[in-house]
């Protein structure tokens, strides 16, 4: 949730705040965007753990603060972000395989048999292909891009 750092200044001090990821009420980004029949993952959950540093510097103190959830935990791991996220060994791997003309179900489906333990959903294969075409692209515009490429193999435009 939070935390700071000591650096010589008067009143601060190391320590670190971690708190439940459903904790606090969702914060809409968009002022005129207004949510209609859609969830969040938020739902002011009150687990806290206060953690500070022993003057000694060897170690930490953990306290908690509240240590009661008010949501079920959750069974799998499937659609959180630090677990799903994609090395940069898997990230060359979907980049042949799209070069390769490779449907997306089946990059996945390749990833997951590799590791059946891993937690990477469509989407974040989804994502990888959108970032690798912006890499190829890069700074043109998708219809600059377009062009560019009908010049170099000689169509008639």
């Amino acid at each position: 949730m939070r935390s700071d750092t000591y650096t010589g200044s008067r009143g601060r001090t190391s320590f670190v705040l971690i708190g439940c990821e459903r904790s606090g009420q969702y914060k809409c980004r968009k002022k005129e965007f207004v949510r209609r029949n859609t969830g969040t993952g938020k739902c002011g959950c009150p687990f806290k753990l206060h953690g500070k540093l022993v003057h000694g510097g060897e170690g930490w103190m953990v306290m908690l603060i509240y240590g009661i959830h008010n949501h079920e935990l959750a069974k799998t791991l499937v659609g959180h972000p630090y677990v799903g996220r994609l090395t940069n060994d898997k990230k060359n791997i979907i980049a042949d395989m799209i070069k390769s003309n490779v449907k997306l179900r089946n990059i996945l489906l390749t990833l997951k048999e590799h590791n059946a333990n891993s937690c990477i959903t469509i989407k974040q294969i989804y994502n990888a292909r959108s970032a690798y075409r912006s890499l190829i692209r890069g700074d043109d515009t998708e219809m600059q891009h377009l062009m560019r490429l009908l010049e170099r193999d000689q169509y008639i435009h």
